[in-house]
């Protein structure tokens, strides 16, 4: 235990001499409260832009509270998913290509313990980020529009946050065996954008894909409450994070020993 706090505590330190826990909660903070923001002031933004024959009325439907947090929350399946891959794309591969995984792994270090400790590091980094960003936007949405119980807040950040747990652990995944981060982020954002398509498209036979954690996340705020299919979802999400990560220990010392 005290070898893979030792380790934890090196990631932790690494990100912030890269300035990751300021610019990383800065970007998310800002792509959650963006979109509240400009709904409520879309008719002033396109007044201003000029351009409409004199006297003329903007009239746009008033979204509700629900669609304008959902809203901020498509911006997480977009940009937020773009962003983890980023900040994650090189945590393994770019030690091991540098040769810092092999110095680390001369000494007697647990494979399992050096691969949990990124992954950890990097999934408290993105709660932190995510929860700053969601909290802010949730607040913005209730002084602009009306407030969404807490308790609906909380449910549907945790929900949600299976699934950025979810796209890491595959970019971690795809970590243990490639050696240039470039390809990690490239095939992982590839993986991640089939998945969605995939399972928007058929979603009445994968009603229980990880991909559709957001979409359940958004009925539920916008009032429809959660899907029975939700549980199901949450379970084999879970399951999938577990094995994702178990094999990106057994693949990461198979080829580390090869």
């Amino acid at each position: 235990m005290k070898q893979w706090l030792t380790l934890y505590k090196k990631e932790l330190l690494e990100m912030v001499r890269n300035y990751k826990w300021i610019w990383v909660p800065l970007t998310f903070i800002l792509i959650a409260v963006k979109e509240p923001l400009t709904i409520y002031y879309m008719p002033q933004i396109i007044d201003s832009l000029g351009g409409m024959p004199e006297g003329t009325v903007i009239e746009l439907p008033v979204p509700t509270a629900g669609e304008a947090l959902a809203a901020s929350l498509s911006q997480y399946n977009t940009l937020g998913v773009l962003i983890i891959v980023l900040i994650t794309m090189g945590v393994i591969a770019g030690e091991r290509k540098s040769g810092v995984a092999g110095i680390i792994l001369v000494k007697p270090v647990s494979y399992a313990r050096f691969v949990t400790a990124k992954w950890a590091g990097v999934m408290l980094l993105i709660w932190f980020s995510y929860f700053c960003g969601y909290f802010l936007s949730w607040y913005y949405v209730g002084v602009l529009f009306e407030f969404i119980s807490f308790t609906e807040f909380i449910q549907s950040f945790f929900v949600y946050g299976i699934w950025l747990t979810f796209v890491l652990t595959i970019t971690i995944f795809f970590n243990s065996f490639l050696q240039s981060p470039g390809a990690v982020g490239f095939i992982t954002i590839g993986i991640i954008i089939l998945l969605s398509l995939v399972s928007s498209s058929l979603s009445h036979l994968l009603d229980w894909s990880p991909a559709l954690l957001s979409a359940y996340t958004n009925t539920f705020i916008m009032g429809s409450g959660f899907p029975e299919e939700l549980m199901p979802t949450i379970l084999i999400s879970l399951f999938m994070i577990i094995l994702s990560l178990f094999s990106s220990i057994a693949i990461f010392r198979t080829r580390e020993l090869a």
